[in-house]
C-alpha cells in the first residue's frame, strides 16, 4: 500500500468518525429539545404532577448523594 493510499484511508476513517459523532450529538440535542417541548405543555405538566414524579426525585436524592460520597472514597 502506498503512503498516499494509506493517508487517504486514514482521512476517510477520520471523516467517518467525525460524521458519526456529529450525528450522535445532533440526535441527543434533538431528544433534549423534544423533551423540553413536551414538558412545557400544561396538560403534560398536570399529568406529571398527578403522577408524583417530583416526589420520586426528592425521595431518590439522598441515595444519589450517598452514591457520590461512596464513589469519592
Amino acid at each position: 500500500m502506498s503512503p498516499q493510499m494509506s493517508q487517504k484511508a486514514e482521512n476517510e476513517n477520520s471523516e467517518s468518525v467525525n460524521k458519526d459523532t456529529l450525528f450522535l450529538l445532533g440526535g441527543v440535542a434533538l431528544c433534549v429539545f423534544g423533551a423540553g417541548l413536551v414538558l412545557t405543555n400544561p396538560a403534560v405538566r398536570r399529568y406529571l404532577e398527578q403522577f408524583g414524579l417530583g416526589n420520586v426525585m426528592q425521595g431518590s436524592m439522598p441515595d444519589i448523594e450517598r452514591y457520590f460520597r461512596i464513589r469519592a472514597m
